[in-house]
């Protein structure tokens, strides 16, 4: 599990010098909506990027070159009110500051899961990085 370790520690190192509290928080979040089963995983996520035209941004996430940015209000979009309420509810913040921490950390997460530039291939790789991400 090197590759994962290492991963993880990226990620987690990344978010633990924000100075935000509750970077463990947002990333059980956003590790919960990426694992989701019921929007299909990551590539349900891409999906609901391609949807809603910012499949070349999240493509710019997965791929080895410079991760382009997204606006708050883009994520909100393309994840929809509801599902930004309900995660902003579970960490007691407001939805737009939960819109702008997940427009900073999604693009990084999805960056440290695809580092081949690719999806991964099933999700066993998926669900042990987010679950040693959340312990």
């Amino acid at each position: 599990m090197g590759l994962f370790d290492s991963i993880a520690g990226q990620v987690i190192g990344s978010f633990a010098n924000s100075g935000d509290g509750r970077h463990a928080e947002l990333i059980n979040a956003i590790g919960g909506m990426i694992n989701n089963p019921q929007t299909g995983g990551l590539s349900g996520l891409v999906n609901m990027f391609e949807q809603q035209g910012l499949g070349h941004v999240v493509g710019s996430w997965i791929s080895n070159g410079q991760n382009l940015p997204i606006s708050a209000d883009q994520l909100r979009s393309v994840l929809g009110n509801d599902q930004v309420q309900a995660l902003a509810q579970k960490l007691g913040i407001n939805p737009q500051e939960m819109s702008g921490h997940l427009a900073e950390l999604l693009p990084q997460v999805i960056d440290k899961l695809t580092p081949n530039g690719q999806l991964p291939q099933g999700g066993g790789g998926l669900g042990a990085l987010v679950g040693m991400l959340k312990g």
